[in-house]
């Protein structure tokens, strides 16, 4: 069995979520709870969704001493970093090596991802799997899992064999077996680090929208409208030469032709977060063409999925909209590395402490008496 087939092969034991049996668990809870049915809107959905992905009654997410302070941390983000051929077309505004200063950046605890995340008591975990260079990086929060050393340059052909492409699907998965079986997590989020990677991130959109380039390229690290046309042009020639299989490529096929590495690995990682009835909230564009190789590999990974915020970048909506889901949040961001979800994750824990602390009518002692009216 090839890395394809065995990829295929554990991503299609995933089951979609027993939303009627467990959304009444929930909602016979819900509904006994101190204030009017449903008054809580989209808190209440929330924890219907976790209650139904983790099959548990009463799922806890975080627990805190008496000052508010995380006693264990089982809310992850993953950052998963890779580099880009393409951005030799001058694609970005920033060279290659920035994304392994960024790493270290991470690693060191200086990053914006890292400021966001302890305010919401989340751990912060950074997997190479495709840096260009060889650089070593050290700390207990960085995982190696490097696939190959960046993509090729898809403007000139396929941005990595169909062997790389299932490859970085299986260590996201992998990641997310030692991020929830071995360190406790009890919610993820996915999170990113490519310089150039809005490149691979738009044509992914474009092929599985069909819309053109021109309509889902944005300015990414902060590019000209020169470039961003440029882009344009670039993603054209990739959808349309690159795809084996061409309109009837595989998820697999799609990532090989004109994705990246770290976005294969956060599309495994979705996927093992639905193979450990885990909740993932997936940040913004790059995450979201992840979640969409995802979901092309097996559609019930959706209802795993939470989307953490609807980025300013320009091809995330159309991205959003492909995957079904409302993102929790929309603050004009489009910084990546997670930022986005870990603050959406930050909601869900909240709802499921206002599913599982507040009182019921009858704990209360209060009596709902209506008036006929």
């Amino acid at each position: 069995m090839n890395s394809k087939e065995r990829l295929f092969s554990i991503a299609n034991t995933i089951k979609p979520v027993n939303k009627k049996k467990f959304y009444k668990i929930a909602e016979n809870r819900l509904n006994k709870l101190i204030k009017p049915k449903g008054s809580l809107g989209r808190l209440e959905d929330f924890a219907k969704d976790v209650v139904a992905i983790t099959e548990e009654e009463r799922p806890f997410l975080a627990y805190y001493n008496k000052e508010n302070q995380c006693l264990i941390i089982n809310k992850y983000v993953c950052v998963f970093a890779g580099d880009h051929g393409v951005v030799e077309e001058g694609v970005s505004l920033f060279k290659q090596d920035v994304t392994s200063q960024m790493v270290r950046n991470f690693l060191s605890g200086g990053a914006a991802i890292n400021a966001i995340a302890a305010s919401v008591g989340a751990g912060v975990i950074v997997i190479d799997v495709g840096i260009k260079s060889d650089a070593s990086f050290q700390g207990d929060n960085f995982i190696s899992g490097k696939v190959k050393n960046g993509t090729f340059n898809l403007y000139k052909g396929p941005a990595m064999t169909e062997n790389e492409a299932a490859e970085s699907i299986l260590k996201g998965i992998e990641i997310a077996d030692i991020v929830i079986k071995e360190k406790g997590a009890k919610i993820c989020a996915t999170g990113d680090m490519g310089i150039g990677n809005t490149t691979p991130a738009s044509a992914i959109t474009c092929f599985y929208s069909k819309k053109s380039p021109e309509l889902v390229c944005g300015k990414g690290t902060g590019v000209s409208a020169a470039v961003i046309k440029k882009k344009a042009a670039i993603i054209k020639k990739a959808v349309e030469s690159n795809i084996k299989g061409g309109v009837n490529g595989d998820a697999v096929d799609v990532l090989a032709g004109i994705g990246g590495l770290e976005i294969g690995a956060i599309a495994g990682f979705i996927i093992g977060c639905a193979l450990n009835r885990t909740p993932v909230v997936v940040d913004g564009f790059i995450s979201t063409a992840g979640a969409l190789i995802a979901l092309n590999i097996n559609p019930a990974v959706a209802d795993y999925m939470f989307m953490g915020h609807l980025s300013e970048e320009k091809g995330h909506k159309t991205a959003a909209a492909l995957i079904g889901k409302t993102p929790i949040l929309n603050l004009s961001m489009r910084l990546g590395e997670g930022t986005g979800a870990v603050i959406a994750m930050k909601i869900i824990e909240t709802a499921l402490n206002m599913y599982n602390n507040m009182l019921t009518f009858d704990e209360a002692g209060v009596i709902a008496s209506k008036l006929n009216v």
